[in-house]
């Protein structure tokens, strides 16, 4: 016991920059304080003190501003940032080396008896204010944005942004490149990753679409050229709908281009 202790301190200094003495992360991070009180109350929920766990967790959520359910299972080197409003369901399960922020719920979405919050597998961050809802996994590796509303599974290495929650990258390789970061102590603060693009994935996916659209466009074009010129007949043989297109796309390209 004392052993895990030792390592819910020991993961502050890989995870916050702020943190500079072990006396100070002690003595004055709430998340570390909410943890170790959960260790101890969790033990007397399987020990069947059931009230006097929920009564100290009560002391722990009015002390620190988090509220852990003694019935949550939660794994080795686990760390709450900042921790103020913080919300962890009673059937939760947390596995190793997990980080959550600020505002984040682990939330359940029925009344009915048996795993009704959802499991975090090793090595999650979920950003500051994100809702976990149901008894879904969130695989290994999984990177949960900042504010997301995540209702339905996230793969292993994948990182989730928006409400509700799409996935908008997938890292096959997280467990190389956590072993790298950790080498040289980078961590991917409120999930965001360091190789995120800075624009917005929607908007992205729409400008690839128009230009694929009008790389599609021109090729006809050209190939209504080449048929002219060996003698066919091309009258009509694009409609005034792909012509009209063609126009609002280059003139929708063109737009954005001067907005650069």
């Amino acid at each position: 016991m004392f052993e895990r202790l030792k390592e819910d301190i020991t993961c502050v200094f890989d995870r916050d920059p702020a943190a500079r003495t072990k006396f100070e992360v002690l003595t004055t991070y709430p998340g570390v304080h909410a943890v170790y009180m959960h260790r101890l109350n969790h033990f007397l929920w399987q020990a069947n003190w059931k009230w006097l766990a929920r009564f100290l967790s009560t002391i722990t959520r009015f002390l620190t501003g988090i509220e852990i359910h003694p019935g949550a299972t939660i794994g080795r080197r686990f760390f709450i940032d900042h921790g103020m409003g913080v919300v962890i369901g009673e059937t939760t399960i947390i596995g190793d080396d997990c980080t959550l922020y600020h505002g984040v719920t682990l939330g359940g979405t029925t009344w009915q008896k048996g795993q009704r919050h959802p499991i975090l597998g090793n090595d999650v961050v979920v950003g500051a204010g994100a809702k976990v809802l149901g008894p879904i996994e969130i695989g290994n590796g999984g990177r949960i944005g900042s504010n997301a509303v995540v209702i339905k599974p996230v793969p292993a290495g994948a990182t989730v942004v928006g409400i509700p929650a799409r996935t908008i990258n997938v890292d096959n390789d997280y467990k190389d490149h956590h072993k790298e970061a950790m080498r040289k102590k980078i961590f991917e603060a409120y999930a965001i990753p360091q190789n995120m693009p800075d624009i917005d994935p929607i908007q992205h996916a729409v400008d690839n679409m128009l230009d694929h659209i009008l790389a599609i466009d021109e090729k006809l074009q050209a190939i209504c050229q080449t048929l002219k010129q060996l003698g066919a007949e091309t009258e009509g043989l694009l409609p005034k709908e792909l012509e009209s297109c063609q126009i609002r796309v280059k003139e929708n390209t063109n737009s954005q281009n001067d907005g650069i």
